[in-house]
């Protein structure tokens, strides 16, 4: 009798070895492989395709036998599904495409459910929805959707039936509760149903019963989001789902997941603090530099229109605004710095929501062309609201919240800083720079430095804005402080 063939599969990367090893070759990790039953090599075998088994009949070699021309292809009008939040809207690039998957992930408590049970409470108003509830009964979420419910303040026309109705809208709309972990089961609610949206929450808590590993498994979440993904694309449905995350903050199971959907966002926010970012780390109908910005209140997640109040602080010494830009969006932004006196060989740096690589040259291109002694000081640099700021157009407000903690100044109140920062000295030009300027002068802001030649004539008229163009750091250091900075180097 033929000894049955197996594999062991790594529970963290998917990687598959013929032998056990008690560390996984391709990810490193300890005690991730599980031994699964290999499929047989005969039941892979395809028999050849006969001339006869052509649509047209013909057959014939180097004939088409399933394609076509692809200007023959026929066109079909894209339809997105509003989800009631712009702001999820805008991350997806438009609204769901029906027949799409989008993989939401984020860390424990953040208010992934949250926020697809209120976009399925508004979506269910005018379509289907069914939401399956693989993590909990249907008991918890009716009460947690009862909650949502009785606020009547949630987005779009949901909310506002609820509002008229006292919360009875959503109850004779097309939502529809499963509480269950049976793939099969949820594969026949979906062909029985054939819902315009579909939820499922969480594709590691569902189970395939002709496999023998456990729910979360490679192999499962594997086969799982296949079957889901040969569904969805049949009928059209737009399916949703949550994703759980590592010790690391990545998405947990294997990278065939990310590789089979059509989106990836992530939701990310401070569990003490009560805004929540959501970005788009894959997305195959749109941008991935969209921010959407919500706030976690008792009623459920709000859209924040104006996101920049969130990251604007007071004013005071080491203090200083930029405008960042998260693709479309801009964003005013308060810089904090600290420099004192360090009491040890080596300084401290650190920084929080910059990366600490940039400011370490943006510390020594200041001592090289300004002459200040930062390599005696300590230097803590912290962006307000918890945002991480990526692009170099921060990098002027760094250097002038740095001179300013350094000589214990207060910038100008209403003044914004954006402009990148060579090794030279020089101020580079940013992208944007006009959408950027709009945003400060709507918010109020009086002057803004910028580098020299980015901002056109016709733009610097029609704002209500000073704008002083700069062509060195330490010209736009003077321009925006009012003091040389080096002046008592």
């Amino acid at each position: 009798m033929a000894r049955p063939l197996s594999s062991y599969v790594c529970q963290s990367c998917g990687a598959r070895t013929r032998q056990y090893f008690g560390r996984c070759s391709g990810c490193g990790g300890w005690n991730t492989l599980v031994e699964q039953a290999a499929v047989p090599t005969d039941s892979r075998r395809r028999r050849p395709v006969a001339a006869a088994d052509a649509p047209d009949g013909s057959g014939g070699p180097g004939s088409p036998r399933r394609s076509e021309p692809i200007a023959a292809v026929g066109d079909r009008p894209l339809q997105r599904l509003a989800s009631g939040y712009g702001e999820l809207d805008r991350v997806l690039g438009g609204g769901l495409v029906p027949g799409s998957l989008v993989l939401l992930g984020g860390d424990p408590g953040i208010g992934k459910s949250t926020l697809l049970l209120q976009c399925a409470r508004t979506m269910a108003v005018g379509q289907s929805v069914l939401y399956v509830s693989a993590e909990e009964s249907a008991q918890q979420v009716k009460l947690r959707w009862r909650r949502l419910a009785e606020e009547g303040d949630g987005p779009g026309p949901a909310g506002a039936a609820d509002r008229e109705n006292g919360g009875s809208a959503a109850v004779a709309s097309g939502l529809q509760l499963l509480a269950e972990t049976d793939l099969e089961l949820v594969l026949q609610e979906l062909e029985a149903l054939r819902p315009a949206v579909a939820i499922i929450d969480s594709i590691q808590a569902l189970h395939d019963g002709e496999l023998g590993s456990a729910p979360g498994s490679v192999a499962q979440v594997r086969e799982c989001a296949a079957a889901l993904q040969r569904i969805a694309k049949r009928q059209h449905t737009a399916l949703l789902l949550v994703g759980h995350v590592t010790k690391e903050g990545l998405l947990a199971g294997p990278k065939v997941l990310e590789h089979l959907v059509d989106a990836v966002l992530t939701f990310e926010g401070d569990r003490f603090a009560s805004h929540r970012l959501l970005r788009a780390v894959k997305n195959r109908f749109g941008a991935t530099h969209e921010l959407g910005v919500f706030e976690m209140r008792g009623s459920g997640l709000v859209e924040v229109t104006n996101p920049s109040e969130l990251f604007l602080g007071g004013e005071g010494p080491g203090t200083g605004t930029i405008v960042a830009c998260e693709g479309t969006r801009p964003l005013v932004v308060e810089l904090q710095a600290l420099v004192s006196p360090t009491s040890y060989a080596s300084p401290r740096r650190s920084a929080t929501g910059i990366a600490a690589n940039r400011l370490h040259q943006i510390l020594a291109v200041l001592e090289k062309h300004l002459g200040l002694p930062l390599s005696r000081f300590d230097c803590y640099l912290a962006v307000a609201g918890g945002l991480e700021v990526e692009e170099p157009a921060a990098d002027l407000g760094v250097a002038a919240a740095v001179v300013a903690s350094y000589r214990d100044l207060v910038l100008p109140p209403g003044t914004v800083l954006v402009g990148e920062l060579g090794l030279g000295g020089q101020l580079r030009p940013v992208g944007q720079l006009e959408l950027r300027l709009q945003e400060a002068a709507r918010l109020g802001f009086r002057r803004a430095v910028v580098p020299r030649g980015g901002v056109p004539l016709s733009l610097a008229a029609s704002l209500d804005l000073q704008v002083l163009e700069a062509g060195s750091v330490a010209e736009a250091l003077v321009a925006a402080l009012g003091v040389d900075p080096a002046g008592d180097a």
